[in-house]
C-alpha cells in the first residue's frame, strides 16, 4: 500500500509526540507540519526531515502533497479548522476532546462525505490489556451489564514549574476542564469495550473548580471544573458513574469497573505500572471466584502509536476508525449533557 501523507498542525507537547508515533508507523509519512510559532514549525520539521512548513493551519490545508490532517491543537482551536479541513478534501484526526460542543460535530458529519475522520478520545483501547476486556465482555461472561464505574481521582500537589496552561481549564478555551480532558478518555474506554452498545440515555452530575488550597494550579480567570461526579442511565436499564478530580484534597484512587448478574471485571486504563484484569465470577454453589485474566506491562507510547496507527490503517484499508464521527458524538453529548446538568441542578435528557 502506498503511504498515507501526512500533515500535523500544532508543533506543541502533543503535535510532537504525534510525530514520534508516525515514525513508527508502517505507510505514515508526514511530509508538512503547521503552527502559529513560525521558528517552531521551522524547527520541528528540521528535527523531524520533513519537507514543508507552514505558519497557519490553513496554509497547510492549501498543500496538495497533503491528504490526511492531524490537528494537534486544544479545542477551541479546532472550531474553524476542523471544517476546513474537510472542505479541503483532507482526512481528519481530531485530538481530544472531540469538540467544543456536539453542534460542532454535526457540522462535521454534514461536511464528511466519504472522508475519513477520527478522534484520538479511542487511545486507550489499544492497549494490550483493553482487548483483553473487551474479549471478557464479548463472551458474556458477565451475563448482563449492570453498573459500568470510573473513579479516577489525583492529589493537589507542590506548586508548578511553570504557569499553568490558560486554556486547560478553560470553559471558553476547552469546553470544560478535568471531564473534557480525561472523562473522554473514560467514556471511550468503557463504552467502547462494552461494543458500543449502551445507549446513554439520562444524566444527573456534579461539578466543582480547584480548590482554594491547589489555586496554584489553574491559570488566572479559570471557570472548568476539577472535580466531576456523574450518572448516566442508559436505555436498557444499565447505569454508567463517573468520578474524575485532579488537583484534590485526597489521596490518589483509580479504578474502572465493569459489572454483570454473573461477573465482574476490574482493570486499569492508566499505562506505565504492571497491570492486570481480574475477573470475579459467580459460581453456583461456591460464591464468587477471583482469577486474573491478563497481566503484563503497557507503556505510554503504546496508547499514542496505537490512535496514529488506527488512523493510518483505516485510511490503507477502507475500514472505520475505533473511534469515528458517529462514537466521538455519542462522547461530546454526553459531556454537554454533564455539563447541563452540573449547571441547572437537574437530570437532562441525551437527545440522539
Amino acid at each position: 500500500m502506498s503511504s498515507v501523507k501526512l500533515g500535523i498542525v500544532g508543533c506543541g507537547v502533543i503535535g510532537q509526540i504525534h510525530l514520534k508515533m508516525a515514525k513508527q508507523v508502517a505507510g505514515c509519512e508526514v511530509v508538512a507540519v503547521a503552527d502559529l510559532r513560525a521558528d517552531m514549525a521551522q524547527k520541528t520539521a528540521a528535527d523531524f526531515k520533513i519537507p514543508a512548513w507552514y505558519d497557519s493551519g490553513e496554509k497547510l490545508l492549501a498543500d496538495k502533497n497533503v491528504e490526511a490532517v492531524v490537528l494537534a491543537m486544544p479545542t477551541f482551536a479546532r472550531t474553524d479548522l476542523a471544517p476546513k479541513t474537510l472542505q479541503a478534501g483532507k482526512h481528519l484526526l481530531l485530538e481530544k476532546p472531540p469538540a467544543m460542543n456536539a453542534g460542532e460535530l454535526e457540522n462535521l458529519q454534514r461536511l464528511q462525505g466519504k472522508l475519513l475522520v477520527a478522534c484520538c478520545t479511542s487511545r486507550h483501547r489499544f492497549l494490550a490489556s483493553a482487548a483483553k476486556v473487551a474479549e471478557v465482555v464479548a463472551s458474556g461472561v458477565l451475563g448482563s451489564i449492570r453498573v459500568v464505574r470510573v473513579r479516577a481521582v489525583t492529589s493537589g500537589g507542590k506548586p508548578p514549574a511553570n504557569p499553568p496552561p490558560v486554556w486547560r481549564l478553560s470553559k471558553k478555551l476547552n469546553g470544560g476542564g478535568i471531564f473534557s480532558n480525561w472523562g473522554c478518555y473514560d467514556m471511550d474506554y468503557l463504552l467502547g469495550v462494552t461494543g458500543w452498545k449502551l445507549q446513554p440515555e439520562t444524566v444527573l452530575a456534579q461539578t466543582w473548580t480547584i480548590p482554594a488550597p491547589f489555586a496554584y494550579h489553574a491559570a488566572p480567570g479559570s471557570d472548568g471544573e476539577t472535580h466531576c461526579v456523574a450518572l448516566i442511565r442508559c436505555a436498557g436499564g444499565e447505569a454508567i458513574t463517573v468520578e474524575r478530580g485532579e488537583f484534590m484534597a485526597s489521596a490518589a484512587d483509580r479504578a474502572w469497573q465493569i459489572t454483570g448478574t454473573h461477573g465482574s471485571l476490574h482493570m486499569d486504563l492508566i499505562p506505565g505500572t504492571p497491570n492486570k484484569v481480574i475477573l470475579d465470577k459467580a459460581v453456583s454453589g461456591q460464591g464468587v471466584v477471583t482469577e486474573t485474566v491478563w497481566e503484563g506491562n503497557e507503556e505510554w507510547d503504546d496508547v499514542h502509536r496505537g490512535a496514529m496507527r488506527d488512523f493510518v490503517e483505516s485510511l490503507q484499508s477502507g475500514r472505520q476508525p475505533a473511534t469515528g464521527l458517529k462514537e466521538a458524538l455519542v462522547l461530546q453529548k454526553i459531556s454537554d449533557a454533564v455539563f447541563a446538568s452540573a449547571a441547572s441542578g437537574a437530570a437532562v435528557k441525551i437527545e440522539r
